[in-house]
């Protein structure tokens, strides 16, 4: 092992995508049940992962927070946060049949797409909901129609859909889709359907998006783009996917322990990035682990400026 690391020694450029880490949905999550855990008496459970992110929930658990799947494994009135994800209304429905004490630290990006949901089906169209089946989000959007909604994860699957009107179609999508994947959909839907209707303004969120730009500004430029995230990150694997997409080799990883030597020994440019459930610090970590490899060079690519910030819910704020 020492051999095949001191293969990896030398001098080094990294190029840092900006944006990168922490969103404010993110944010907003992981303050809400921090708050609640300094003033709640008893034990805060969090339905499902708060953010996809394996430090942050560890985090939470070492200050007390209690990490369930689903809410049947919650006491009879006791304090639940929901995770940024967002839940279905059958799941407000059964925390309120257990008159459960819910702290809804649900993205406003992602309440935004239920509120479309809602309306789009409500004027009387099928939804196509674009995502991926299983995610949380997707499970959270869908569950508000299931009847008036379909999912579709890519163009193939829009030529197998089956709606009742093809004149009254409207689409939505998940916040932390790839946004080049997304547009190809949409526009496979709109050759299909074209009628087709959507939101007033994108619903993959901000912070998605601009990760996005940021990779794409470094990775032509790279010889390798560490990615860090969790593997159940939607936006993070987006990142690596992307990436690889631009002919750059890419590797999600948890934390620098991770890396492998055979990753880093011929790549003299390193594009990193971070996901947006990733937290700050895991960069920093990065960066010292490669500075003890040899001479280190920074350089920063900013796309944007994020100035977007989440007020923490009413619930957890008056707590």
């Amino acid at each position: 092992m020492v051999t095949r690391w001191a293969a990896t020694t030398g001098p080094r450029e990294v190029l840092l995508a900006e944006p990168r880490s922490f969103c404010a949905g993110v944010e907003r999550a992981i303050e809400a049940v921090r708050r609640s855990l300094s003033t709640v008496d008893g034990p805060v459970f969090v339905r499902k992962q708060v953010v996809h992110n394996s430090h942050v929930v560890h985090e939470l658990e070492a200050l007390g927070a209690v990490f369930v799947e689903e809410l049947d494994d919650v006491p009879e009135g006791a304090t639940v946060v929901f995770s940024a994800h967002g839940v279905s209304p059958a799941v407000r429905a059964q925390a309120a049949e257990q008159h459960l004490d819910v702290i809804d630290a649900t993205c406003p990006l992602v309440s935004k797409v239920h509120a479309e949901a809602l309306r789009f089906t409500g004027r009387g169209d099928t939804v196509v909901f674009i995502g991926h089946a299983g995610h949380e989000e997707t499970e959270g959007t869908m569950g508000h129609a299931p009847e008036r909604m379909r999912l579709v994860g890519s163009v193939d699957d829009v030529a197998n859909l089956d709606v009742p009107d093809p004149e009254r179609v409207s689409y939505l999508s998940q916040t932390t889709l790839a946004v080049d994947e997304t547009r190809d959909i949409v526009a496979a839907l709109r050759h299909r359907f074209p009628a087709l209707r959507g939101p007033k303004s994108d619903d993959i969120c901000y912070a998605t998006t601009n990760r996005q730009h940021a990779l794409h500004a470094i990775a032509a430029e790279a010889d390798l783009v560490l990615v860090l995230g969790s593997p159940n990150s939607s936006n993070s694997v987006r990142l690596v996917e992307l990436s690889r997409r631009l002919g750059t080799p890419a590797h999600l990883i948890d934390d620098l322990g991770d890396i492998r030597p055979e990753w880093v020994a011929d790549a003299r440019r390193v594009g990193l990035t971070a996901g947006a459930s990733a937290p700050p610090q895991l960069v920093t970590d990065v960066l010292s682990a490669l500075r003890g490899l040899g001479p280190l060079q920074t350089t920063t690519h900013r796309v944007a400026t994020e100035t977007v910030t989440f007020a923490v819910p009413q619930k957890a704020q008056r707590r």
